[in-house]
């Protein structure tokens, strides 16, 4: 079996995580699904971010929940690749999603992070969330790990969703099996014996070496994320399953 490859927060090997650069690179080097991280800012604006603050993406000690000028704020990661990305501004999942658009054969996992839901609301980050991704509903999965947000998701726009597990237990299979989420996903590293059996798809993340992907593949993981978009789908295999932007 030949997995879909998943670039993690776009093409996060070789750009800066989480920005529209990244999200472009990876659909040019052919990913079919891209996933990437949104947090509510102080303005009730979907961005695209995995921390709730820009310490580690823009060396700046702020909050995202802070009111704050984002013309200052340059997310090109300068602890690994210095000046070679600055300036990059922060992007919306709303600009993310307009991205999506001119490339129709894709899917975008859209990760809601735990730290939004929990300091404005459930409620209030979906509700917004559901309304981004509404103009390319069809190609968007939410993921999170707050099973709660996802059964919202589920019930009020029939829209498909992922659950992030961080334990992989007797306790999360029967949540699992109860819920049956579209998507199931874990870091490969926390699979103890064999993947649950159910209605949804597996997807393990954390993996860049071709011969794992291949090999959880024939597990039954039949999606496998990656950093390494480009450097993966130049195996011969993996290439095999690559998506190309679709020339109108």
């Amino acid at each position: 079996m030949i997995p879909v490859l998943v670039a993690h927060r776009g093409f996060m090997e070789s750009y800066p995580e989480n920005t529209l650069s990244s999200i472009r690179a990876a659909l040019e080097a052919g990913a079919c699904m891209v996933e990437f991280d949104v947090q509510m800012d102080a303005n009730g604006r979907l961005v695209l971010l995995h921390d709730d603050n820009f310490k580690r993406t823009a060396n700046v000690a702020r909050s995202v929940f802070e009111r704050q000028d984002y013309s200052l704020i340059s997310v090109h990661e300068p602890d690994r690749f210095a000046d070679s990305f600055d300036p990059q501004p922060l992007g919306a999942l709303s600009q993310a999603v307009d991205l999506l658009t001119a490339w129709p054969e894709a899917t975008a996992l859209v990760e809601v992070k735990e730290e939004s839901l929990q300091h404005w609301g459930m409620e209030k980050v979906m509700d917004e969330t559901l309304y981004a991704i509404e103009p390319a509903k069809r190609q968007c999965v939410i993921i999170s790990d707050n099973l709660d947000a996802l059964l919202y998701a589920a019930s009020h726009r029939a829209t498909r969703v992922g659950w992030v597990i961080h334990q992989y237990d007797e306790h999360h299979r029967r949540l699992a099996e109860a819920h049956a989420p579209d998507y199931m996903i874990c870091n490969y590293r926390r699979i103890s014996g064999e993947l649950w059996r159910g209605p949804w798809e597996w997807m393990l993340y954390d993996i860049s070496d071709p011969g794992l992907a291949i090999e959880w593949a024939g597990k039954g993981a039949g999606l496998i994320e990656t950093r390494d978009i480009g450097g993966m789908l130049r195996h011969p295999l993996l290439q095999q399953r690559a998506c190309h932007k679709n020339q109108l």
